[in-house]
């Protein structure tokens, strides 16, 4: 039965789809596909409970024997329980989390819901009906949460739950601002936590994926500063979850 040897788990709007690119790049890796609809085994209720083999010869019976096998799920990072499930089932699985500064990925995860009919208020507003939206979501919008624009953005309360069950070798933290800057580095990188051959000129020409739509106006500039305020002491206290190493955004 095969089984996925890393994870692909969050953030949403981070990149986390070029990650997947990459990785599916690379010969001694195979990506349980397509990328869209996500296996998301380890957070819906009804797909876990059909068992491991279901989820193997859903996702990676094709994988030819040799390949490193590895899925995407953007939304396990926010899932204590889908964080519980991996530890029992896939103990020594390694996992990925890529986090892009949360004002930008606030507002990138607004227009993308935007994009897709599934807002239609302003992002003031949006901000403020977000706790009480998410009271109310039924069905696939449970684990969606296309309107989880702030709380989404508290990476080291999102974080805890898998740095407590894991150990510290078994993840790593990417940032979203390196893809930018340095996208070899990141492949590099990447590909040696994965204990695969590095190869940084995977990365040549992958570009922006699942990009949201640009909108015409941006982000007013008071509503960017209440968000700066909001998120200071949330990413100072990631900042020291994840050391020197995972840098700022500062």
């Amino acid at each position: 039965m095969r089984l996925p040897d890393f994870i692909i788990g969050g953030a949403p709007r981070s990149g986390t789809t070029w990650l997947y690119e990459l990785l599916a790049r690379h010969p001694g890796v195979y990506m349980a596909a397509p990328v869209r609809p996500e296996p998301k085994f380890f957070l819906i209720d009804d797909l876990y409970a059909r068992g491991l083999a279901h989820y193997s010869a859903t996702w990676f019976a094709p994988a030819p024997p040799g390949r490193r096998c590895g899925e995407k799920s953007t939304n396990y990072l926010e899932s204590a329980i889908a964080a519980q499930r991996i530890r029992r089932d896939l103990p020594s699985v390694r996992l990925v989390f890529i986090l892009r500064e949360p004002v930008e990925r606030a507002w990138s995860n607004y227009l993308w819901s935007k994009m897709n009919g599934l807002e239609n208020e302003s992002f003031e507003r949006a901000l403020e009906l977000e706790e009480q939206r998410q009271t109310k979501l039924a069905g696939q919008g449970r684990f969606s949460r296309p309107h989880a624009y702030l709380s989404r953005g508290l990476y080291a309360e999102r974080l805890q739950p898998w740095l407590a069950l894991f150990p510290r070798e078994n993840i790593t933290c990417l940032r979203f601002e390196d893809i930018l800057s340095d996208a070899a580095a990141v492949a590099a990188r990447l590909h040696s936590f994965l204990a695969l051959e590095p190869r940084p000129h995977d990365a040549a020409g992958l570009g922006a994926l699942n990009a949201s739509e640009r909108a015409v106006a941006g982000m007013a500039q008071a509503t960017r500063a209440r968000l700066l305020n909001r998120y200071h002491e949330p990413n100072q206290r990631l900042y020291a979850l994840l050391g020197p190493e995972f840098g700022t955004w500062e």
